[in-house]
């Protein structure tokens, strides 16, 4: 049974359902170019028009520093809401110092309507979390509904304020990330292996060490395998690592070490001396690296050994890519791994879940990124996860 309160069984005839979404999405000459967060929450929104409820969608976008900016408008991504909903969608302005017309306009609209509020950065305090913003807020809704896990980490109004003022819930794609997340970490069938990847230690600490007394076996790759390597006593030439940051990978051992966790670093590398397409290459020992290269993709034999640890594991959670996936040839170690849980999960021997911006896109370039059990958007809600901390959005909507 699930700890947090759901639309299941909710009645949303002749009710101003105010949802919290993520439109916030990349926006090119005036049109969506990624409309992957609007499409998921088009469940939501047939749930409660088909209900005869006004679905009444919230949301920042970019940063307008509390301010009226147009640039920022909303407005602009009306046409792709529409395009995902197949549905005439209204727009509604506001500055949310003064909501009188707000409501006038949402209630002289018919039941079944979608409307869009302006975004909820153009008053400061959105970001302030501020009560009487909140209240604002709340005025415009009977029901909250809140289907943006990717701002489940800000304690803002809308996300986290209103919760506390109306009948709230999760939304549907709100309610799929939340059990996909749970099936990753929260009780999930063992062992668990968690993949990490990324540039810098220093930026995934929390989530190092919230992992190490969580999962079974933790890999390590990108640059931050250099960090681990350097602290085991090893040379990695010019590649990225953090060279100060030996204390940190020596107190992340330890703990791994008290919680049974074992942890797998690169054993072999791709090397170049330039970091371009097609770079000249070779593949060389870690214990046996050119003083004058860089390490900038795991090799053929790390990968073997992931794989061998994929084999005895039941559920993955993956943060972060192994190499510099986005340059021809240091491609090749994510995606073989991707591409064999993927292979895994399609053979029902593992549950996957994925997220991050670096890791969708990296699960995308292999061609996988459907075929993982789940893959979260959501970003910087993602990773706080991972970590452990309690995000304010999802504690609000709790039982």
């Amino acid at each position: 049974m699930s700890t947090f309160k759901t639309i299941a069984g909710m009645d949303f005839k002749y009710k101003r359902v105010l949802v919290r979404v993520d439109l916030n999405v990349p926006v090119q000459d005036g049109k969506v170019t990624d409309a992957t967060r609007i499409e998921r929450v088009v469940p939501t929104i047939e749930a409660i028009i088909n209900g005869g409820g006004k679905a009444i969608l919230m949301s920042h976008f970019g940063r307008p520093k509390g301010k009226v900016d147009k640039d920022f408008s909303l407005e602009q991504v009306i046409p792709a809401i529409v395009e995902a909903t197949h549905k005439p969608v209204g727009f509604v302005d506001t500055d949310w110092v003064d909501v009188a017309s707000a409501e006038a306009a949402i209630d002289s609209a018919p039941e079944g309507s979608i409307l869009v509020l302006e975004n909820t950065r153009f008053h400061p305090g959105e970001e302030e979390n501020d009560p009487e913003l909140a209240k604002r807020m709340a005025s415009l809704g009977d029901i909250y509904i809140n289907d943006a896990f990717s701002s489940a980490h800000r304690a803002h109004a809308s996300t986290e304020g209103v919760a506390h003022l109306l009948p709230s819930a999760a939304g549907l794609a709100m309610e799929a990330e939340l059990e996909a997340l749970e099936a990753g970490l929260g009780n999930p069938k063992r062992p668990v292996i968690a993949l990490v990847g990324g540039s810098k230690i220093s930026t995934k600490i929390d989530l190092l060490e919230n992992l190490v007394g969580r999962v079974d076996i933790l890999v390590i790759g990108g640059a931050m395998a250099n960090t681990f390597l350097l602290a085991e006593g090893l040379e990695v030439g010019k590649s990225l690592a953090e060279r100060d940051m030996s204390g940190t990978v020596n107190t992340i051992l330890a703990k791994a070490a008290t919680s049974n966790c074992t942890i797998i670093v690169p054993v072999d590398g791709v090397v170049a001396h330039e970091f371009k397409a097609n770079a000249a290459h070779q593949t060389l020992d870690v214990n046996a690296m050119d003083p004058q290269g860089m390490i900038l993709d795991v090799g053929p034999k790390t990968v073997d050994e992931i794989k061998a640890a994929i084999d005895g594991a039941k559920t993955l959670v993956w943060n972060g890519p192994l190499g510099a996936f986005e340059t021809v040839p240091f491609d090749a170690g994510t995606t073989a791994v991707a591409k064999y849980v993927a292979e895994r999960t399609k053979a029902g021997k593992l549950v996957s879940v994925a997220g991050g911006g670096d890791t969708v896109s990296a699960l995308a370039h292999a061609g996988v990124k459907d075929d993982f059990t789940y893959v979260s958007t959501a970003g910087g809600a993602f990773l706080e996860w991972m970590e452990g901390k309690d995000l304010p959005g999802v504690a609000a909507l709790k039982k």
